[in-house]
């Protein structure tokens, strides 16, 4: 365990007591300390007693008196003082076997610790928890957990995950919701594995979890690329199999509580033919970062834009009607229908803006990965190398990666950019503000909207 102290905030209960950045926090109150959810909660009390390290390995103890809602001043190097867990299991699906060698190590990492659950959002799976793992969740109250269920059929679950822990593991589920603890599911359906009956079981099972406890529960297709050599044979759906899961989850949504949300991905709706839904589908969202209601939030938001009058007005103050403007937008072919679609409602405004929608096939995984988020850079350039893009190129934010430097292939946007005769390179976040400012090139806030993240070439 290595809780090093970075940094001590200037004329901080932590700098009066002496605490200095390099030493080492070894436990509070008696309580050892593993991460920054343990720091959090056990500096909740008015009096500590902190037992520290200095680096040349002296320890030493300092009681300390706080308010309420005081700062103790530390800042820690890390946020998992006792390092991260990784997966232990080796699930038929799993996206990372199915990666090609060359890439940052970063996007080979398995993460599965609860505590970055938690603290970023990320999934479980459950199978690293231990008996007092639970305890600790259930004492903290870290609700809710994001959980990889996948199958609530303990047998079909060690197939799938290839762990012999993964069956046994699903009792932690009820464990957590018998608590009151919050569960978000995820389920990632495999063709002939873990949809039809198989789903139904699932299903059934997480709507008798006590208390009501899988405030969202989403089923989202296998990603399959063309590096799957030497890994068990998965197919992708067919039509037909998607309307099914889509038809089997509005069964379920009829019984679930009123407060959850039983929602499909993006992808099946696509995969099936069908409308995508609008914002009812989808509640409050929670699980958009899963691919489940990204299309109804950019396309409701986008509207909502346009309908606004101080946001128009704005608009109409920098961006006139009769703007010279041609710009080109760039998506994977998964969203590639939205984009035209919202692309078409700014040129019944704009009648003189240009812009061009280009959806991008993905030959670096395969055909099969549709969603810009996996598009790399250099499929970019191949398939735009010989287009007129006009005065910018628009690309979604999610092609790069959380940092907003570079894509999966390594990849900048200036980068991108000299290789495409230097047209201005944008990266438009996932919002109805920000494309409408890109495509009309208004940098400013418009209308009092500020917008989380700035589109540039920088």
């Amino acid at each position: 365990m290595s809780a090093i102290i970075r940094q001590i905030q200037p004329n901080s209960l932590a700098a009066r007591k002496k605490i200095a950045a390099g030493d080492c926090l070894l436990s509070i109150n008696g309580r050892p300390i593993n991460d920054f959810l343990d720091y959090e909660f056990y500096t909740a009390s008015e009096k500590l007693t902190l037992r520290c390290k200095r680096p040349a390995g002296k320890e030493y103890v300092r009681h300390l008196r706080k308010g309420e809602d005081e700062d103790l001043g530390l800042v820690f190097a890390e946020q998992l003082f006792d390092g991260q867990r990784h997966c232990k299991n080796n699930c038929v699906f799993c996206f990372i076997d199915q990666m090609p060698k060359g890439l940052r190590d970063s996007l080979y990492c398995k993460d599965d610790d609860p505590r970055l659950g938690f603290l970023f959002g990320n999934y479980i799976t459950l199978t690293n928890l231990s008996e007092a793992d639970v305890a600790r969740i259930i004492e903290m109250r870290l609700s809710p957990v994001n959980v990889s269920v996948h199958t609530m059929n303990p047998d079909l679950r060690v197939r799938m995950m290839k762990n012999p822990k993964a069956g046994d593991s699903l009792r932690w589920l009820e464990r957590l919701a018998s608590a009151g603890i919050a569960l978000n599911i995820q389920l990632v359906l495999c063709p002939g594995w873990n949809d039809g009956a198989a789903l139904e079981e699932s299903l059934q099972k997480i709507l008798a979890l006590p208390n009501n406890a899988a405030q969202s529960v989403a089923a989202v297709p296998v990603g399959l690329t063309r590096y799957r050599d030497d890994l068990p044979h998965l197919r992708a759906f067919t039509q037909s199999e998607a309307i099914a899961v889509l038809d089997c989850f509005d069964k379920y949504r009829k019984l679930m509580p009123p407060e959850a949300e039983y929602c499909c991905s993006d992808e099946f709706f696509l995969l099936a033919g069908r409308k995508i839904p609008g914002d009812a589908y989808y509640g409050t969202f929670r699980q958009i970062e899963n691919g489940v209601g990204l299309w109804a939030s950019l396309r409701g938001d986008f509207l909502q834009c346009l309908q606004d009058e101080n946001v128009t007005h704005g608009l109409f103050a920098r961006a006139p009607l009769d703007l010279k403007r041609s710009v080109t937008v760039a998506t994977g072919k998964a969203a590639a229908p939205l984009l035209r679609f919202l692309v078409d409602e700014i040129q019944k405004i704009w009648h003189t803006v240009r812009v061009e929608v280009f959806a991008i096939e993905n030959r670096f995984f395969g055909e099969q990965i549709t969603v810009a988020g996996l598009l790399t850079g250099r499929d970019i350039i191949r398939q735009l190398q010989d287009k007129p893009l006009g005065d910018a190129l628009l690309l979604p934010a999610c092609v790069l990666r959380h940092e907003g430097d570079i894509t999966l292939d390594g990849m900048d946007l200036n980068g991108i950019s000299r290789s495409l005769g230097n047209v201005q390179v944008c990266a438009v976040p996932n919002g109805g503000i920000e494309l409408l400012r890109a495509v009309l090139g208004v940098t400013e806030m418009i209308g009092g909207v500020n917008p989380q993240a700035e589109w540039s070439m920088e």
